[in-house]
C-alpha cells in the first residue's frame, strides 16, 4: 500500500509541475513562433490548428528528468525513492525526445521546411538509440527477458542473446513511430499513451518492481498535466519530440516488465495505427494508386467518415482503455 501511495504522489507530483510551467512555456513557444505546419492533405477542417505552438513533448520531458534526478540524489541520503534502474527508459526519453526536437526544429526552421529531418537519418538514428538501449538491458540490468501469460516461469524466459537484443530493438524502434503515428488529433497521443503507462505501472507493481512503476506513475502524472493543455481545442502539440520519446520509454518499460508481447494489446491504438499505414502503403503500391484507407494513419479515415475529432479520440480512448485492463488481467493468469 505504502508503495502504492508513493506511486501515486509522485504522478500528483509531476502533474503539479506540469500546469504550473506549462503556461510560460506556452509563451515562449509562441514569442519564437514556434507553431505547427499542416499537410495539405489532412482533413480540411485541420488548417485552423496551423501556428499552434508544436515541440510540446518538451512540457512532459522536463519534470519527469527534474523529478527522478532530483529522487536519485536522494539516494545519498539513504532514502531509496527511485532506483537507478529507471534511469535507463529515462535516458531513452530524453534521447528520443532530443532525436524528435531535432526533426521538429528541421521541420520548423531548416532547410527542410515542412518535412523534417530525412525519413534515412531519422530511421538510422532511432535504430541505432534502439540497439545501444536493448544491449543496456540485456547485459547491464537484470531485467526478466519474456514472459508469456499463462506460462509460469519464474524469472521468465530467457532468449538467446542476439534473438533478444534483436526483438528489443525491434520493439523500441517500432513503438516510437507508432505513437508518432498516433499523434494527429488533440489530446490521442497523450491519453492513449498515459493509459498504456497505468498498465505498466500497474504490472510493474504487481511484481515488485518498485521503482519502475514510480517512474511509470511520474509520466503519468506529467502527461495529464501536457493533456491540460493539449485537449480540444489544443493550445499545445507535442510534436516528434514527444511522441517519439512515449513510444520509446513505453517500449523500454514493457521490456523491463518482460511483459512485452501484451504490449500488442495493451497499445493496440498505436499497432493498429501504425499497420493502417503499413497497408494503406502497401496497398497503394500494390495496385497501382488505389487505396485501401480513405486516409492514413487510421485516425484519418475515421474523421474522413465523418467521426468528430473528439469522437475519434474519445471512442480510440475507451479501446486503448479496455485493452489496458485486459493485459492486466492477462499478467496476473
Amino acid at each position: 500500500m505504502k508503495d502504492t501511495t508513493l506511486a501515486l504522489s509522485l504522478a500528483g507530483l509531476a502533474f503539479m509541475m506540469t500546469v504550473i510551467w506549462g503556461g510560460p512555456l506556452l509563451r515562449i513557444l509562441r514569442y519564437f513562433k514556434i507553431g505547427k505546419l499542416i499537410r495539405v492533405d489532412e482533413p480540411g477542417h485541420h488548417n485552423i490548428k496551423m501556428g499552434t505552438p508544436t515541440m510540446g513533448g518538451v512540457m512532459f520531458i522536463l519534470p519527469v528528468l527534474l523529478l527522478t534526478v532530483l529522487l536519485n540524489a536522494v539516494a545519498l541520503l539513504g532514502l531509496n525513492v527511485v532506483g537507478r534502474s529507471v534511469l535507463v527508459p529515462l535516458i531513452v526519453m530524453v534521447g528520443y525526445g532530443a532525436l524528435g526536437a531535432i526533426d521538429d526544429w528541421q521541420g520548423l526552421r531548416g532547410k527542410r521546411r515542412g518535412e523534417g529531418m530525412t525519413a534515412r537519418v531519422k530511421f538510422i538514428s532511432q535504430v541505432a538509440l534502439g540497439i545501444g538501449t536493448a544491449w543496456v538491458l540485456k547485459y547491464m540490468l537484470d531485467v526478466p527477458e519474456i514472459y508469456i501469460p499463462g506460462v509460469n516461469v519464474p524469472g521468465g524466459i530467457d532468449l538467446n542473446d542476439y534473438v533478444y537484443i534483436g526483438i528489443a530493438a525491434f520493439i523500441i524502434v517500432s513503438e516510437s513511430n507508432a505513437v508518432n503515428f498516433t499523434d494527429g488529433l488533440d489530446g490521442l497521443a497523450g491519453l492513449i499513451a498515459a493509459t498504456a503507462f497505468v498498465a505498466y505501472g500497474g504490472i510493474a507493481l504487481v511484481q515488485g518492481q518498485i521503482y519502475l512503476a514510480r517512474f511509470c506513475f511520474t509520466l503519468v502524472g506529467a502527461i495529464f498535466g501536457f493533456l491540460w493543455f493539449n485537449v480540444h481545442p489544443a493550445e499545445l502539440f507535442m510534436g516528434d519530440t514527444g511522441s517519439l520519446s512515449l513510444g520509446a520509454t513505453l517500449a523500454v518499460v514493457a521490456l523491463m516488465t518482460g511483459q512485452w508481447p501484451l504490449l500488442l494489446l495493451i497499445g493496440i491504438i498505436p499497432f493498429s495505427e501504425a499497420l493502417s499505414v503499413i497497408i494503406q502503403v502497401g496497398y497503394f503500391k500494390l495496385t497501382k494508386g488505389k487505396r485501401f484507407f480513405k486516409m492514413a494513419p487510421i485516425h484519418l479515415h475515421f474523421e474522413l467518415l465523418g467521426w468528430s475529432e473528439t469522437q475519434v479520440v474519445q471512442r480510440f480512448w475507451l479501446i486503448g482503455l479496455l485493452a489496458a485492463m485486459l493485459g492486466i488481467g492477462l499478467t496476473l493468469v
